[in-house]
C-alpha cells in the first residue's frame, strides 16, 4: 500500500455539492437537486439502479457537465472558476469505457497522468509510471499497444493514469466493471487504502458496504439516502430502491455484510 500511497496528492480535497441540477438543454433535468459534502479522505460510495443519474452527476464533478443549477466547490471554490489545468492537478477520473488509445503503449498511455503537471516544476515523473506498473500488475506489458488488451487490462491501466495524475479527489465510475473477481476485491482494498478523497459509483452493494464510508443513493436523479452503509443498505431501503428482495448476514471469513438478492415472486 506504500507504492500506492506515495502515488496520491498530499491535501486531499473538500467536495460541497449544494442544489445540483442538470439536464440536456430543453429537456427535464436528470439530476435534481442534490446537496452533499464529502470530507477529505473521504470515500462515498454512489450506488442506485440504472438510469438514477449517478454518470450524470459525476460529470458535473469532474468539470465536464456545467450544472444547470446549484454549485460544486473544492475546498470552498466553485469548481468551473478553476482554470481546466488547475482543475486536472487535483481531480482525475476513471470512466467505464476506456477514451480512444491513438495508438499508444501501456506505458504511455499511464504516462499520460503526467500531463497537467509538466509545467509546475512537479519533480515527480517516470518514476511514478513504474511505480503505477508495478502496483497494477503491468510492468510485463508496459510496451504492448494499449488497444490489443483485454477490457479488464485496459481498466487497470486507466486507473494508473489516474494515480499518476497524483489526485486530491479520484472519481471513479463503475472502475470494477471490466476486472475479475480477483482485481475487484484488490482495486477496492487499495482505493479504500489511498489517503486521497474518492468518490466512486458502483453496482455491488457489498463492495460499497465493505470498503465506503459512507453511501449515497440515487434513484430517479434525486438523493434517496445518505449515510454509512449498515444505516444505509437495508432490506427494506434496497427493496424501495432496487424492486428485490435482500438478505443480509456477515461473512465467515471476513465478518463484513454478505448480500444475497431474489426477487419476490408476488410482485
Amino acid at each position: 500500500m506504500e507504492l500506492a500511497r506515495s502515488l496520491v496528492g498530499d491535501s486531499p480535497a473538500a467536495l460541497t455539492v449544494e442544489g445540483l441540477s442538470w439536464g440536456p438543454s430543453h429537456r427535464p433535468p436528470i439530476v435534481r437537486e442534490l446537496s452533499f459534502a464529502v470530507a477529505p479522505g473521504e470515500m462515498l460510495a454512489l450506488v442506485g439502479p440504472n438510469g438514477a443519474g449517478k454518470s450524470s452527476l459525476l460529470r458535473c464533478l469532474y468539470r465536464y457537465h456545467r450544472p444547470t443549477a446549484g454549485t460544486v466547490r473544492l475546498d470552498g471554490v466553485d469548481l468551473w472558476s478553476l482554470p481546466p489545468r488547475a482543475a486536472a492537478r487535483r481531480i482525475a477520473t476513471v470512466l467505464q469505457e476506456p477514451a480512444s488509445d491513438f495508438g499508444l503503449s501501456v506505458a504511455e498511455i499511464i504516462e499520460l497522468g503526467l500531463t497537467p503537471h509538466q509545467h509546475d516544476g512537479s519533480p515527480h515523473g517516470y518514476t511514478s509510471v513504474e511505480a503505477a506498473l508495478e502496483l497494477f500488475g503491468l510492468t510485463s506489458l508496459a510496451t504492448r499497444d494499449f488497444a490489443s488488451l483485454s477490457g479488464g487490462e485496459k481498466q487497470r491501466v486507466m486507473l494508473g493514469r489516474a494515480l499518476v495524475q497524483k489526485p486530491d479527489l479520484l472519481i471513479l465510475d463503475e472502475p470494477t466493471n471490466h476486472l475479475d473477481i480477483r482485481h475487484q476485491l484488490e482495486v477496492l482494498a487499495l482505493l479504500a487504502a489511498l489517503p486521497t478523497t474518492i468518490i466512486v459509483s458502483l453496482h455491488d452493494l457489498a463492495l460499497a458496504s465493505a470498503h465506503a464510508d459512507r453511501v449515497l443513493v440515487i434513484a430517479d436523479g434525486r438523493q434517496a439516502a445518505l449515510g454509512p452503509p449498515l444505516e444505509i443498505l437495508t432490506p427494506t431501503a434496497i427493496r424501495q430502491t432496487f424492486a428485490v428482495e435482500t438478505a443480509i448476514d456477515s461473512h465467515p471469513a471476513t465478518g463484513r455484510p454478505r448480500f444475497s438478492f431474489h426477487l419476490d415472486p408476488h410482485s
